[in-house]
């Protein structure tokens, strides 16, 4: 009776969870999905149906989605159900593709796959080896590669960056940066089995780095992510008014995204710690 209560749950997820509505919406964006393998694990990767030629390729990642379930239960099916990385994919002209965890996506019943993985471990060695294994499988030989992380996605950019050969640009958006102080500021579990970019040595100088707050995000406070932006010798660190965990990165990605392309090519050979700048009209929502 329980294997069969099981067995109801998963087809039930299988057809109404959030990984089809993720696929759904992926392909109304027209974007195509395909299943690359990494190291362990099997990833959902999602791109235009066109041919990349530019040398650039900018690889989205998106945040940890639902981990739990009110805060209690570890979820059947963690893929995020409102993907912020994947709407801003959209709006960026240059070869983009946007680069799934293990797991996700559908994929919570492979092998080796359990709530661990996207609970205390979602940035284990396990996840970013394997994630850096599955890129590396998908990028175009010779390719230079700019991260861009929204959320729990900036923590995986800053942890690929030190290990995928060809990444030159670290952009993270509302980045959750510094577990420890993290899960403290909010009374969360631990993320004991997860590797923390603030425990790690900085990101060689060579890996350009642009880091966005909101200013009124209460998830990933400017204050938190300033402090972890703070050991990234010549990082930059901007702040956007009116701006929260969610809003308003869709609509003014394009602006942004020219920030991202005016990045200097390459950081001096001893660069120092740059201030927050603050930008950012206030937003008026539509009426």
């Amino acid at each position: 009776m329980r294997i069969s209560a099981l067995a109801m749950l998963l087809a039930i997820v299988a057809c109404a969870g959030p990984s089809p509505r993720f696929d759904r919406e992926a392909r109304e964006l027209g974007f195509v999905r395909e299943d690359i393998g990494g190291a362990g694990f099997t990833h959902a990767v999602y791109r235009a149906p066109r041919t990349a030629t530019e040398s650039r390729l900018h690889v989205y990642l998106e945040g940890d989605g639902t981990p739990w379930i009110n805060g209690r239960h570890a979820a059947v099916d963690p893929t995020p159900r409102s993907p912020v990385a994947l709407r801003l994919m959209a709006r960026d002209p240059r070869a983009t593709l946007l680069l799934g965890r293990p797991c996700y996506h559908g994929r919570y019943a492979d092998p080796g796959c359990g709530p661990s993985l996207w609970t205390d471990a979602r940035y284990s060695e396990a996840v970013v080896a394997s994630m850096a294994g599955a890129l590396e499988a998908a990028r175009p030989p010779g390719s230079r590669l700019t991260l861009i992380g929204h959320s729990g996605g900036g923590t995986l950019a800053m942890l690929l960056a030190e290990r995928v050969a060809g990444v030159d640009a670290v952009v993270t958006i509302a980045g959750n940066l510094d577990l420890a102080a993290w899960t403290r500021r909010h009374d969360y579990q631990t993320l004991s089995a997860s590797l923390d970019p603030s425990a790690r040595a900085p990101l060689p100088l060579h890996v350009r780095q642009l880091h966005f707050a909101g200013e009124r995000d209460r998830e990933v406070p400017p204050q938190l992510l300033s402090a972890a932006v703070r050991r990234q010798p010549g990082a930059r660190f901007e702040v956007r008014q009116q701006f929260d965990h969610a809003c308003c990165w869709l609509r003014d990605w394009p602006a942004l995204l020219a920030l991202v392309a005016a990045l200097p090519q390459s950081a001096p050979s001893r660069a120092p710690y740059l201030p927050p700048i603050t930008r950012g009209e206030p937003y008026a929502p539509p009426l």
